[in-house]
């Protein structure tokens, strides 16, 4: 046989071998292909739990540690019971310890004695006010508290008591003391530093605080959009007269009122005349410019010496 006819020789076991493996193949294809199309027409449902199905592996996440929550109950201020215990205290006598104010006292501290006023002494304080309180460690307080007499003596008085961690009980350790009081604290400078002359400005704050004190008009018409307030009832004076304004901002003491939104914060004191006298009084207000007129914004007073409308 010529080598161009020339074929290769074939091993029979071999090639039965390989097509096996081939149809074999097929087979798992056609399988393949079957499944999907009938999880596909089954639905969404049956290729959820096919994925749900599909083991994963999950790391656990290491458990948090619990975090702690401290609650710490401390005692009530006791200045209120000291104040009580410091007016009965006073108006007791040794000499009869049977009276209210005595049995008052010494309820509220057991082992006190009580004072022995002269005779015909006048001792009983016109009022009797807790000024400071302080706590020196668990359930130990100190107290301090002012006597102020008819004829103008001031005295003060420290009185240490205990009170349990839920501040329900309290009594007086010991007897008071008197001692010195409190010192006169710096009063910071005044921020009003501009002095507002008449025009605009003055004649709005007379006429507001004229209708917030004496009725007189309605308060509402001098007051800013959206700002709420309401005249003092029954009105406490029947006039009031503008003694000073000062402002913060120069704009206050401009001769025009400037462009509108522009606000400024302004100190007036005033003198309130009633049938008893006549009142000096002060108040901060906040202003604000609209329309060519100014308009009260905000109203805070007892602040007079602070650093304005806070």
């Amino acid at each position: 046989m010529s080598s161009g006819k020339q074929a290769t020789a074939v091993d029979p076991v071999a090639a039965m071998a390989g097509g096996a493996r081939l149809e074999s193949m097929r087979r798992r294809g056609r399988l393949s292909r079957l499944a999907v199309w009938t999880l596909i027409a089954a639905g969404p449902v049956a290729l959820a739990l096919t994925v749900a199905s599909t083991p994963t592996t999950v790391q656990a996440a290491p458990a948090a540690k619990p975090t702690r929550v401290r609650t710490a109950t401390s005692a009530a201020d006791p200045a209120g019971y000291a104040q009580v215990f410091v007016s009965a205290w006073l108006r007791s006598s040794a000499d009869d310890a049977t009276t209210a104010q005595a049995r008052l006292a010494l309820s509220m501290a057991p082992d006190v004695q009580l004072p022995k006023p002269a005779a015909g002494a006048q001792s009983s304080p016109a009022s009797v006010t807790a000024v400071r309180s302080a706590q020196h460690g668990g359930v130990a307080w100190s107290v301090t508290v002012a006597a102020q007499y008819g004829d103008g003596r001031l005295r003060y008085y420290t009185v240490p008591v205990a009170a349990d961690v839920s501040g329900a009980s309290f009594t007086v350790t010991g007897a008071p003391g008197v001692v010195a009081g409190p010192g006169r604290a710096e009063v910071p400078t005044s921020p009003y530093g501009v002095s507002v002359p008449e025009g605009e400005l003055s004649s709005a704050v007379g006429e507001f605080l004229a209708a917030y004190l004496t009725g007189a008009g309605e308060v509402s018409r001098y007051l800013a959009p959206g700002v709420q307030m309401s005249a003092v009832s029954p009105a406490p004076y029947t006039a009031v007269s503008v003694e000073q304004v000062s402002a913060v901002e120069e704009a206050a003491a401009a001769e025009k009122v400037p462009a509108d939104g522009t606000m400024v914060r302004a100190l007036v004191r005033v003198e309130g005349r009633d049938a008893s006298g006549r009142w000096p009084l002060a108040y901060e207000l906040t202003l604000k410019a609209r329309s060519g007129r100014w308009e009260v914004a905000a109203l805070e007073s007892g602040t007079a010496q602070g650093g304005g409308v806070r």
